[in-house]
């Protein structure tokens, strides 16, 4: 096998790097058996009967779209949500009140889109706090709202089994498994209101977390994990789609030119958010993450996009195969010119709960493993041009916040490469020199290691990677 010329110097590069005297610290030596093990085990947590049961009761409320009824005990989107609030409440006294259930209103007034009154919007969300970093959150969210075909109809019935109801049982559940353990940071399972109307609910959530001083390392959306089968012809249960902007949303000029000379176009801390994800896959059993480079669905949108607009790191989870004629369709049967008939609506039936329990098992690792970590590295720098070494500086921590940090671990790849390939662990410094390794021909990143061999996702330098400060 021929290795190109360009390929044969960097792996050159490589083989100097253990010469060079890069490894000047030990990782921790307790880790990886016990926090895989813990992962492990979370991957395999998740209950097909109690999604399925979740689901089944959001569909038994006829419709939640956002403009439905709020005074009925069994119909429309007051039922619904008050059901979900009851349930997230359950959940918080099966572990002692561990959960801080509450919700989280915002009003839209009458002429914003698709908003003909003024409407109340409810989210609920339930806070587990974190034991020694209780300003930072990792958020998991599915949408309590459902449509048919006409996006202001707010009578029909309108199931929404898969749209959205799997993303809230989700949340439900990965509250159910999560709960019974404690986190250094804090874990928000959140039912946000109004998506279809306009992402409303997530703008609501997010200015809440900006009003309140929140640091939010990850939101993970989930918006329909439920649907195996699509309309491609295509049955898949073991793959899930994770959608991730490139570059921040809320990005200034100034920051944007000085991307243009260092690079960052794929390395967004939701870019790195998803990178991390698809690494802890392996701990739930037959699945493997698709990673998508690009905000949602082609033209499309979800709930993680306000977060994002408002500068947070938040991707979207969901399935591979979606299925259109169970998304935003009214219930109906058609006849087809070859007399087949063909079926509309998102009802229960195209729901396969284990495969939705599956993404539910990735979202919750991912959780615990955000809330398990030491905080991301805040005002990572790099510099080596012209250079033949490449120096990161970062900052540590102090406090509470530090507890459970044992070190940093500096990760490199080819410049063309998706997914992080090289890394050293470093010890518990604030800077580093990578000797021999040109700073023109990799990207770099950093990321917190804890004492029990967790770890934080990756951080980019500079303001294109951020996630953050303390």
């Amino acid at each position: 096998m021929r290795i190109h010329p360009i390929r044969l110097a960097l792996l050159a590069t490589l083989a100097l790097v253990p010469m060079a005297g890069l490894a000047q610290a030990s990782p921790p030596s307790a880790p990886d058996d016990a926090i895989s093990a813990r992962l492990d085990a979370i991957g395999r947590a998740p209950s097909p009967g109690h999604v399925e049961a979740d689901i089944r009761k959001l569909v038994s409320f006829g419709t939640r779209h956002t403009l439905s009824g709020t005074q009925s005990d069994t119909r429309g989107i007051g039922a619904a949500t008050r059901w979900i609030f009851d349930e997230f409440t359950r959940i918080s006294k099966a572990c002692g009140g561990c959960l801080e259930v509450q919700t989280v209103r915002g009003t839209i007034k009458a002429g914003e889109p698709r908003i003909p009154r003024d409407t109340e919007i409810t989210n609920v969300i339930a806070i587990q706090r974190g034991t020694t970093d209780p300003n930072r959150y990792v958020i998991m969210s599915g949408d309590i709202d459902s449509r048919v075909s006409d996006v202001m109809d707010a009578t029909s019935d309108s199931p929404g089994a898969n749209d959205n109801a799997s993303g809230v049982a989700g949340a439900l559940e990965a509250a159910r498994v999560l709960s019974k353990q404690r986190f250094h940071g804090s874990i928000v399972y959140a039912a946000l209101g109004g998506e279809e109307q306009g992402l409303y609910g997530g703008r609501i959530l997010a200015e809440h977390a900006k009003a309140n001083g929140w640091r939010i390392v990850g939101v993970l959306n989930n918006d329909m994990i439920g649907n195996s089968s699509g309309i491609d012809g295509i049955t898949d249960r073991h793959t899930a789609r994770v959608f991730s902007e490139g570059t921040r949303a809320d990005e200034t000029p100034e920051e944007a030119r000085q991307r243009r000379f260092t690079g960052g176009e794929v390395d967004s801390p939701s870019r790195n958010l998803a990178r991390y994800i698809k690494t802890l896959a392996r701990h739930v059993p037959e699945l493997d993450v698709m990673l998508v480079y690009r905000l949602d669905r082609f033209g499309r949108g979800g709930h993680h996009r306000p977060f994002n607009d408002a500068g947070y790191p938040a991707v979207r989870v969901m399935e591979t195969h979606e299925h259109y004629d169970r998304q935003h369709q009214d219930l109906r049967v058609e006849t087809q010119a070859d007399g087949s008939r063909r079926v509309y609506g998102d009802t229960i039936d195209g729901v396969d709960f284990p495969y939705a329990a599956r993404l539910t098992a990735l979202d919750a690792v991912t959780l615990a493993a955000v809330a398990a970590a030491p905080p991301p590295p805040a005002a990572v720098k790099i510099e080596g041009a012209v250079s033949a070494d490449t120096t990161l500086t970062w900052q540590r921590p102090s406090g509470t916040q530090a507890e459970g940090l044992a070190g940093y671990r500096i990760y490199w790849r080819a410049t063309d490469e998706p997914a992080w390939t090289h890394s050293i662990y470093v010890g518990n410094v604030t800077s580093h020199v990578l000797r021999n390794l040109v700073i023109d021909n990799w990207f770099f990143g950093v990321a917190a290691v804890g004492t029990d061999g967790s770890e934080s996702p990756v951080v980019f330098p500079g303001a294109a990677g951020s996630f953050g400060g303390y």
